[in-house]
Formats: structure tokens, C-alpha cells, sequence
């Protein structure tokens, strides 16, 4: 007997050691994977060092709160059809109860108190039911697809307001960006300038008017560049705003000359078609869901049919402990017919609100065609204003640069005096920042047209 509890023991041992060398190894692989997992995700939350604006529309997509909120409603939605269609399938259900009479019921036959029933009882019952018609199912079955898909629209329609929004704050970023830049570039030249000025009015050959003049040109575009970045930092808040941006994290944007000006080429020969919009095809989904739901309110006068069965188990004694000794058992199959007869107009009121909720969803489809037609129009002249405003001002920063290298060298001449100088300064830093202002202006005038045409789409 102990050399079989012996053996037994060791194999016991054996399965043990066995076990544990296979959790151990387990443990050791899903450490290894774990952390290239999280390596992984970590990398793909991480922007580059210089982001595109397809980087932080792709970031925005996946981290913005509101559009994970629109997911979340599309699985709720989704949940939600799931239950309606449950209704469809047999109900099974059980039930229990267990009573002690403290004074059994008692009535009175042929004129004598008679006790009827027993101290304790005890039923259980296990009941089937199937539906057969119910309007409520029918409309779950036949609205499901429409509902899911309305859900689906309304993230993409969330989506393509986030796209637009981004690439405007993107573009309000960058356009602030560079006129900072214009500042730092400023404050270099004018800087040169004072100490030239000084430089003259130390040597006698000008006075110190000049380089004061300088001093004070210089002061205005330091404190422009310090309101500029304070601006800019706003901007890029409400830009890591809108793509759920960690506020801890920096946010460096890349700056394509070359690109940008293809990007502002936007075909104004284009007509606008609602049906290519979202908000369209959101009404048209909705308009097959308001004909189910007044197709539903209809069928209020159709009868709901029903299939019952049930089999019921009951105990009784006046002993407790003998209660489950004797069952008496009851069944049945029954076919439930409810007809509606009459409901005081109700359903005659209910099948004409349906009826008037379809009429305001067409004219609403009538009313986003005049609609799109007008916000194109205004997106197009826009778009138009801005980009004859652009080409204006694109030339100018090219003219003011000319002017103040040949009035530079023309003072170092004694041609020009030192004011008009700094007048010709002041017209190329103004030239410069007005065009990124129009820069801006013309982008966003094009996100708009796009927009209003249905050509923002979301991935």
C-alpha cells in the first residue's frame, strides 16, 4: 500500500513540475509580447516629430472625443435592434413560489364553513411563448438595416465636420506660424538697422533721430511677435482640441511652401449636387424610416397572435417537510388573439402625425437642395474674393522687397533719407503678413466650397 501512495505521490510531483515550467513559459511569452503590443499602439498615438495635416486629421479621426462618442452610439444602436429582434424568438420562462397559509382560506358550501386548501404550497411553472404577429417585431425587422445605417451616417457626418475643422485650425496654425517667422526676420534686419543708425549717429554722419526711429520700429515688431505667439499658442490649443491631443505634448506642424500653392487650385467651373452631400442621404434614410413608422402606426389596426404554453408543477401538504413529497401537475397550449376595436381616435391621430412627419422630411430633402445650392455659391464667390486677394498680395511682398533693397542702398547713398527707410521696412513686414492672412483666408474659403459640393469624405 505505501509503495502505491509513494508512486501516486511522485507522479503527482511530476504533474506539478510539469504545470508550473508551462505557466512560467506563458508568463514569459506574454511579457515578451505584451510590451512590443504596447510599443506598437504607443507609436502609432505619437505624431512625427513635424506633423502633416494628414496626420492630424488621422489623429483627430481616432482620438476625438465626439467621434468616439458617434462609435459608441453605433454600438448601442446595434444593441438595441439586437434586443427589439429578441422579441422575435420563443420566450422561455420559469417561475416560483412557495407560500405558508397561516389560516387556510375558507368558504361557504351549503350553508357550512368549509377550509379550502392547506397549510402549505408550492407552485412552479416553466412557460413558453411564441410571437406570432406583433407590429412592434414587424418594424424592428424591417427598419433594422436603416436604423444602423442612420447611425453610421451621423459618425460620418461627424467625421467630415472634423476633417473641415481640422484643416482649418491647421492652416490658422500655420499661417500664424509664419508670420512669426516674419517677425523673427524683422527683428534680425531691424536690428542690423539700429546698429547702423547708431553706427552713423556715433560717426557724425546722421543724427540720432534715425536710429531712434529704428528703436521704436523695432520695439513694435518685438511686441508683435510676443502677441503672435501668445496667439499661436492659443491656436494650437484648439487645434490639439479638436484632434484629442494630449495638452502635455508639443505640437510642431511642417510647412510646404511648394505644396501649399497646389493646394489652393480649386476648380470653380464645378456645380453643386446635393445628393452628394451627407446631410442628404441622412434625410433619405430617415424618410424610409418615418414610411416604417407610419406603415406601423397603420398596422395599430391589425391583431397581435401569440402561441402560449406552460406546464405548472404544484405541491401541497399541511406538513412542511412531506410539502414536495406529492406534485399535481397542470399544462396547457394556448392561442392568444388580441383584435384593437376601439381606442378613442387614437390611432387615427397617431397615422396622421406619421403621415405629417414624412411631409416635413420631404420638404426638409426640398429645403437641403436650396440650401447646398446657396452655401456653395457663397463658399465659390469666397473662394474667388480670397484668391484674387491672394494673388494681390502675393505680388506686393515680391514688390515691397524690391522697394526696400533699392531704398536701402540708396540711403547707404545719401539718395533717401532714413524715414523713408523705415517706411519701405514697415510696407514689406505688412505686405508679408497680410499674405499669410489671405494665405489662410483662401484655404479655408476652398475647405468650405469642398465641403459644400460633398468632396470631404470620411475614411
Amino acid at each position: 500500500m505505501s509503495t502505491l501512495v509513494n508512486f501516486a505521490w511522485v507522479i503527482h510531483l511530476r504533474l506539478y513540475n510539469y504545470m508550473y515550467r508551462i505557466i512560467l513559459l506563458l508568463l514569459l511569452f506574454s511579457f515578451i509580447i505584451h510590451p512590443v503590443s504596447i510599443s506598437a499602439q504607443t507609436k502609432q498615438d505619437i505624431l512625427p516629430p513635424r506633423a502633416t495635416i494628414e496626420d492630424c486629421i488621422a489623429y483627430a479621426q481616432k482620438h476625438n472625443p465626439q467621434i468616439a462618442q458617434a462609435l459608441i452610439d453605433e454600438q448601442i444602436t446595434a444593441q438595441t435592434i439586437r434586443s427589439k429582434l429578441a422579441d422575435w424568438y420563443p420566450q422561455l420562462n420559469v417561475n416560483y413560489n412557495l407560500q405558508h397559509n397561516f389560516q387556510v382560506p375558507t368558504n361557504i358550501i351549503g350553508g357550512n364553513p368549509v377550509a379550502l386548501g392547506v397549510n402549505n404550497t408550492s407552485q412552479a411553472q416553466i412557460g413558453l411563448t411564441q410571437s406570432i404577429f406583433n407590429r412592434d417585431v414587424l418594424l424592428a425587422v424591417k427598419s433594422r438595416g436603416d436604423v444602423q445605417l442612420q447611425s453610421t451616417q451621423v459618425t460620418a457626418n461627424k467625421k467630415i465636420d472634423l476633417v473641415a475643422s481640422v484643416s482649418k485650425a491647421f492652416y490658422d496654425v500655420l499661417a500664424s506660424s509664419q508670420q512669426i517667422r516674419v517677425s523673427e526676420q524683422n527683428i534680425i534686419r531691424l536690428e542690423r538697422s539700429l546698429q547702423d543708425a547708431f553706427n552713423q549717429y556715433k560717426a557724425g554722419v546722421a543724427d540720432k533721430v534715425d536710429y531712434k526711429r529704428t528703436t521704436i520700429t523695432l520695439n513694435n515688431v518685438k511686441a508683435a511677435r510676443t502677441s503672435g505667439e501668445a496667439l499661436l499658442q492659443a491656436k494650437k490649443e484648439y487645434l490639439k482640441y479638436l484632434m484629442g491631443y494630449p495638452d502635455s505634448a508639443s505640437l510642431d506642424i511642417a510647412f510646404d511652401s511648394a505644396r501649399l500653392e497646389t493646394e489652393i487650385q480649386f476648380d470653380t467651373l464645378q456645380q453643386a449636387d446635393y445628393k452628394s452631400r451627407i446631410e442628404y442621404r441622412i434625410l433619405e434614410t430617415q424618410q424610409k424610416l418615418q414610411e416604417a413608422s407610419y406603415r406601423y402606426e397603420k398596422n395599430a389596426y391589425l391583431p397581435s397572435v401569440s402561441l402560449n404554453s406552460a406546464y405548472n408543477l404544484n405541491f401541497l401538504n399541511d406538513q412542511f417537510a412531506k410539502l414536495y413529497n406529492t406534485n399535481f401537475p397542470s399544462s396547457f397550449a394556448a392561442l392568444s388573439l388580441s383584435i384593437p376595436i376601439y381606442q378613442g381616435g387614437k390611432r387615427k391621430a397617431k397615422i396622421q402625425v406619421a403621415a405629417f412627419q414624412l411631409k416635413r422630411t420631404n420638404k426638409d430633402l426640398e429645403s437641403l437642395q436650396l440650401q447646398v445650392r446657396t452655401q456653395y455659391a457663397n463658399a465659390l464667390a469666397a473662394y474667388k474674393v480670397n484668391l484674387a486677394n491672394y494673388q494681390a498680395l502675393r505680388e506686393n511682398v515680391q514688390l515691397a522687397n524690391e522697394v526696400y533693397e533699392v531704398v536701402q542702398l540708396q540711403y547707404k547713398s545719401g539718395i533717401k533719407t532714413y524715414l523713408e527707410v523705415i517706411a519701405s521696412e514697415t510696407d514689406l513686414r505688412t505686405s508679408q503678413i497680410n499674405y499669410f492672412n489671405a494665405l489662410y483666408q483662401l484655404l479655408a474659403s476652398k475647405i468650405d466650397a469642398q465641403k459644400a459640393l460633398g468632396q470631404i469624405t470620411a475614411n
